[in-house]
């Protein structure tokens, strides 16, 4: 099941916020791969360029890790970036 999507809000913002949510509650644990770029377009209905957008998003906050030619991953963190 697609999670809805508010067409008035940044649909890139909100896959990637819906991605680190699913990785804060386990759903995706520290070294899993998370959906790719073909996966997250047909799970949430969206172009690739805007999953893309998403993953980059991910990456560079520091919550996933991307291996040419395997995928991304989640991303290990220390004690201290979850305190806030």
């Amino acid at each position: 099941m697609s999670p809805e999507l508010d067409c008035t809000r940044s649909v890139w913002r909100q896959v990637a916020a819906i991605i680190a949510t699913r990785i804060t509650d386990g759903e995706y644990p520290v070294g899993a791969r998370v959906p790719s770029v073909v996966e997250l377009s047909a799970e949430f209905g969206i172009a690739s360029s805007t999953a893309q957008e998403a993953l980059a998003r991910l990456k560079a906050e520091g919550l996933i890790r991307a291996e040419v030619g395997l995928g991304s991953f989640v991303a290990e963190r220390s004690v201290d970036a979850d305190v806030e």
